[in-house]
């Protein structure tokens, strides 16, 4: 897991002079760096959401049609689940308890994943090496290329046509493929170095699975039939999918930010840098979708302060918006939904040549 790429420390201005002003900023309004009221409100509403629609649809059993639209909203509540809850917990910025942490992140294994992988995989790999081809995993999607260092392919001709089939099934092959796929060669990908798998995380990884399996799989099968559980499995997965891929690749895959080729293993810039160069904001004027997202969409927020909880994002952004003004560096940040995905798109087509 270790990696041989460094950045550049010499003359880390610009990070010190942020990280003194965000100091500042939690010193001076006495707030935690960690959720508040506002975050244990938000995950009771979604873990009651999805007992209620789990409910509705294995044991009440309402119509085809409202059953359908039911299983869309419990996509929705799937991914809504990892960007409020798990991911906040994973990067410890739940709560100041860690116990509380620890469990919380845990939801993700409810919902089908594994906290250990993804920690190794999203907090390690990505968060350090953002848009770096053969250190960031999240950037290797099969059937598609999105980083110029990667092999083109014949087929990556009509990725801007594919790429929402591949991003629907990708919460489903997710956690019913490549985790087990990460579990048996204990590598994040295909030419990664190996990572350690300590025995009592291999036990959680075959317990939290069979739950899964058996909460969502072998009693609906039981209580509903096999064929509407299928269907609504493929339908809420594929929401899910949908939503969680779409998301990550609107803050990291759009034609403002950069994929570097390393050479000489450096980065010619030091890290909290080359995270404003990969990373960008989407929509962040939107308050409906800030609370779905769980600030997800203040990505460039939540890259350089993992540990900070996203409810204080919105207050943080002005502060890391001036000090990049002040330093002259490049900020990238989208009005609207809609123009991230444009840029998103224009990347997919730039890269299929």
């Amino acid at each position: 897991m270790k990696s041989t790429i460094k950045f550049n420390n010499v003359n880390t201005l610009f990070s010190k002079s942020l990280k003194t002003r965000i100091n500042n900023y939690f010193n001076t309004s006495g707030k935690p760096r960690t959720g508040d009221w506002r975050i244990i409100l938000k995950a009771v509403i979604l873990l009651v959401s999805l007992a209620s629609l789990y409910i509705l649809l294995v044991f009440v059993q309402p119509p085809a049609a409202i059953s359908v639209l039911l299983c869309i909203v419990l996509g929705v509540n799937f991914a809504a689940i990892g960007f409020n809850i798990m991911h906040d917990a994973g990067h410890n910025s739940f709560s100041r308890n860690t116990r509380v942490n620890t469990f919380l992140s845990y939801t993700l294994n409810l919902v089908g994943g594994n906290i250990y992988l993804w920690k190794l995989k999203h907090n390690i790999a990505h968060h350090t090496y953002t848009n770096i081809e053969g250190e960031d995993h999240d950037i290797e999607i099969k059937f598609m290329r999105v980083h110029h260092d990667q092999k083109l392919r014949k087929h990556h001709k009509y990725q801007r046509f594919y790429f929402m089939f591949l991003y629907g099934v990708s919460y489903l092959a997710w956690i019913f493929f490549q985790d087990y796929e990460k579990y048996f060669r204990q590598r994040l990908g295909r030419n990664s170095d190996r990572f350690p798998f300590p025995l009592r995380e291999k036990l959680i990884f075959w317990i939290s699975k069979i739950g899964h399996f058996g909460i969502f799989v072998v009693a609906p099968v039981i209580l509903v039939g096999w064929l509407p559980t299928l269907v609504g499995l493929m339908i809420a997965g594929m929401v899910c999918g949908i939503c969680l891929a779409t998301v990550f690749q609107l803050a990291h895959v759009v034609s403002e930010t950069e994929f570097k080729t390393i050479e000489a293993d450096k980065v010619e810039e030091e890290w909290m840098i080359h995270q404003l160069q990969s990373t960008a904001n989407f929509a962040t004027k939107n308050k409906v979708l800030t609370w779905l997202l769980g600030g997800l969409n203040f990505q460039v927020e939540h890259h350089l302060f993992p540990r900070v909880s996203h409810v204080h994002y919105p207050a943080i952004n002005k502060i890391v918006q001036q000090t990049c003004h002040e330093f002259q560096i490049k900020y990238f940040e989208f009005k609207s939904f809609g123009q991230a995905f444009k840029s998103h798109v224009s990347v997919l087509k730039y890269m299929s040549n």
